[in-house]
């Protein structure tokens, strides 16, 4: 969501949806077909990262043998770029249609684009946020307007559930992560915070790991451009409307898919899902 780099992701055009329309979904790994690709001019696996899964993976497990629907009260964030002409991508990441993932998706000279921010766990979606200046315009985000939106829209959205209860996971990027943001998060959670410089380490380069990554952003991606929005504000209702009409029931078979991958990376000591391909 702060800088962008050569790892391009093909993120499914309905990753789940249709596949949430009978009880049998997300028993398989092939409903989530998203494919990502590590570029040789962008990130590449770090010697550390299986471990840093490993470990992560671990601490998971071991909350959730203590507290059996520990994995339900993980509040997981993400931001998105979406673009008028239908280009989406994140941090670090392009989101492409699954049909012809090979097909790349020219980013206008001066894009009209639309940066999104969403917390979604087993209990629902708070958000999206939308971030723009003073003026209303659309703006990219840096670590004093993340900051801003953590204490002007998430912390008291957040107060509205039990606070006690929800653990908040954020990645890496440098914007979300200077010391005045981890300390905001840590006076508002105590330990229960996921991230790089928290309590307990978010493990880097784990996008498959992440529910906004595997389902979210492709899933949203995939019906807000259905009707062509010629328009900025166009485009932002119908992300808004998009993630309104997501069930309570879809998010707790995203989450409970969210233990199946914990299973997949423990046993293979670290590696990511089947459905990602690095290429060096």
């Amino acid at each position: 969501m702060c800088r962008f780099s050569e790892l391009e992701i093909s993120s499914c055009e309905d990753p789940l949806g249709s596949h949430f329309e009978n009880e049998n979904d997300l028993e398989s790994d092939k409903s989530h077909s998203c494919q990502v690709i590590y570029s040789q001019f962008g990130l590449a696996i770090h010697q550390n990262d299986h471990q840093a899964r490993r470990t992560f993976v671990e601490w998971a497990q071991n909350e959730i043998a203590v507290v059996p629907d520990f994995h339900k009260r993980i509040l997981f964030s993400d931001g998105a770029n979406f673009w008028l002409n239908g280009y989406v991508n994140k941090q670090n990441c392009r989101i492409w249609s699954e049909a012809n993932p090979q097909v790349y998706v020219e980013t206008p000279l001066h894009p009209e684009k639309l940066t999104v921010w969403c917390a979604l766990w087993a209990g629902g979606i708070i958000g999206p946020y939308f971030f723009k200046n003073d003026e209303g315009h659309n703006v990219t985000v840096n670590g004093d307007r993340y900051r801003a939106m953590i204490t002007n829209f998430f912390i008291p959205e957040l107060n509205n559930h039990d606070v006690q209860e929800l653990w908040f996971q954020q990645d890496g990027a440098t914007c979300h992560t200077a010391r005045a943001t981890i300390d905001l998060l840590k006076d508002t959670l105590g330990d229960r915070l996921i991230s790089r410089f928290g309590p307990v380490n978010w493990p880097p380069r784990s996008c498959d790991l992440t529910p906004l990554d595997y389902f979210l952003w492709g899933y949203v991606k995939s019906l807000v451009y259905a009707d062509k929005p010629q328009t900025l504000d166009h485009l932002e209702d119908n992300i808004r409307r998009v993630i309104a009409d997501i069930r309570p029931q879809m998010l707790e078979k995203v989450i409970e898919n969210w233990t199946s991958r914990l299973d997949y990376i423990r046993a293979s000591r670290g590696s990511h899902m089947p459905e990602i391909i690095f290429k060096m």
